[in-house]
């Protein structure tokens, strides 16, 4: 699966998913600053998914109605990033064909699906 790492997520979690074959662009090593409408202009141009720490992704798609190819929004706060990491790369290996087009929101209790606006 083809992915974009906004800054807020983990290097181990993007490490992990590199290593198990994914692609990975990661704004922090790629355009580091850039603005939350830019990160998800980049997911849909690349025709990626999102993954981010970052909340405000949902008020762009759900309140603005901004277009996304899916947005991974990682809940695991508190938990050492190599957990971080297994876990998201168990979510994605475990539900990979329902992330694209939803809004999926990875916690330490449960995985949750929210289907996005599809794209014309």
């Amino acid at each position: 699966m083809k992915f974009v790492a906004d800054e807020s997520v983990d290097r181990q979690i993007v490490e992990h998913l590199r290593e198990a074959g994914h692609t990975v662009l990661y704004v922090a090593e790629a355009e580091p600053g850039i603005h939350d409408e830019a990160v998800l202009g980049l997911a849909r141009r690349e025709k990626a998914l999102l993954l981010t720490a970052d909340k405000d992704f949902g008020e762009l798609v759900f309140r603005q109605r901004r277009l996304a190819s899916g947005i991974i929004l990682i809940r695991l706060a508190g938990l050492p990033p190599d957990r971080k990491a297994n876990i998201v790369l168990m979510v994605v290996e475990k539900h990979g064909h329902n992330l694209p087009n939803c809004f999926t929101v990875i916690s330490p209790e449960m995985v949750r699906f929210r289907q996005l606006e599809k794209k014309d």
